[in-house]
């Protein structure tokens, strides 16, 4: 399918790695960055939400939604990706397609964004089990150059396949899109519980934040890894 991502704020911290260790499964290496493993939470919106090939018109009430989620980096064969603890949406048509069809930790929420110049507002009560809540405010600063390999950035961006488990068996999609075109932000303020959801710490420090205001991206039909 083809979407748009835009407003999304990379929030990083590092995090021991035997910490995660138990929620993610055995067939996948944790990817790590200088002996670290990192865990991030990640908001933003979508939009333009359509299937292959790009032409197909959007679905009523499936084009536009607002998402978050906490994730961290493995892989599988020696091919780096993301691996999802969970995924928030304030679409439920959006979280049943996901969980059936990506075996995605998809949960429903409510989710609101906000824009005031270069202040973003994002706010987010998930609605089932188990509990969260996101609520933070950031401001938007000046463009960086691309990431390239090698670096922390791109370690922790550019990232072009995601993995998925359903009954022991490991799932991989493909992604396709340009560099991340990342800007600096800085926290207007923060209150979360993402990450705690999880039973893992609160995250220690202050986190690594990366803003993108657009990119679009094609996302490609899970595949059984052996």
């Amino acid at each position: 399918m083809h979407q748009n991502w835009g407003k999304l704020l990379f929030i990083h911290w590092r995090i021991e790695e035997n910490l995660i260790r138990p929620l993610i499964p055995k067939a996948l290496e944790i990817d790590t960055f200088d002996g670290s493993a990192w865990i991030a939470i990640a908001p933003f919106t979508m939009w333009d939400i359509r299937a292959f090939p790009p032409f197909l018109p959007a679905v009523p009430g499936l084009s536009a939604m607002h998402e978050l989620n906490v994730r961290t980096y493995v892989h599988f064969d020696r091919v780096p990706g993301v691996w999802f603890f969970s995924l928030d949406c304030n679409s439920a048509a959006a979280v049943l397609g996901a969980r059936t069809f990506f075996h995605l930790p998809y949960y429903n929420a409510d989710i609101k964004l906000n824009q005031d110049g270069k202040t973003i507002d994002y706010t987010l009560s998930r609605t089932e089990a188990p509990p969260a809540e996101f609520n933070a405010s950031w401001k938007i600063g000046e463009s960086l150059h691309y990431s390239h390999p090698g670096s922390l950035e791109f370690f922790l961006t550019e990232r072009y396949c995601l993995y998925s488990e359903d009954d022991g068996e490991i799932y991989r999609s493909r992604i396709y899109h340009q560099p991340w075109p990342l800007q600096r932000a800085s926290l207007v303020s923060f209150d979360s519980t993402m990450i705690e959801s999880h039973e893992l710490p609160t995250p220690a420090g202050d986190p690594l934040l990366h803003y993108a205001e657009e990119l679009s991206v094609e996302i490609w039909p899970l595949e059984e890894l052996q």
